[in-house]
């Protein structure tokens, strides 16, 4: 590594614990779950009770159970982060939480096109990050994917492992 790479892994190190996350679509998703709980409900209850096509109390239920089940997609789709320590880095995607030494991970990877950052691993194996994502923030993306590439540099090397710098 040269002088102005140390500097910025030591920066980032310093800033620990960190937490990458796309925090444009996490707004933007929470946001809309809960408009959309908002007024499926409301529409649940101002429906007409009585007249020429009154609602049961089943289509009101029904309502509400579309709106609390758009909710918890919504929230399950905005999860995905992921936290760096000086112990090693937590990935956490849609159903999947993975806890990885800073040794583990060889390469952070986000090239033209990707739809999130992808982890080289030791075991020969690719991770996703989907928490460092270019979609609505794609400077924010770059930012992140080179402040985790520059703590892979500065804690990930294992003694002996050849990668040097560190």
């Amino acid at each position: 590594m040269n002088p102005a790479d140390d500097d910025r892994a030591l920066a980032a190190v310093a800033r620990l614990p960190v937490t990458f996350r796309p925090l444009l679509t996490r707004v933007v998703l929470l946001t809309m779950g809960t408009l959309l709980l908002a007024v499926l409900s409301t529409l649940a209850v101002v429906m007409p009770h009585e007249g020429a096509s009154p609602w049961t109390t089943g289509d009101r239920v029904t309502m509400v159970v579309v709106g609390v089940l758009a909710m918890a997609l919504l929230t399950l789709l905005s999860r995905p982060k992921a936290v760096a320590e000086a112990d090693g880095l937590t990935v956490v995607n849609l159903t999947v939480k993975r806890r990885l030494a800073w040794a583990e991970v060889l390469a952070v990877r986000l090239r033209p096109g990707d739809a999130w950052v992808h982890l080289d691993l030791a075991d020969g194996t690719t991770l996703a990050v989907m928490g460092i994502q270019p979609g609505i923030a794609r400077q924010q993306a770059l930012d992140d994917a080179r402040r985790l590439r520059a703590l892979v540099e500065a804690l990930g090397e294992a003694p002996g492992d050849g990668r040097g710098g560190g």
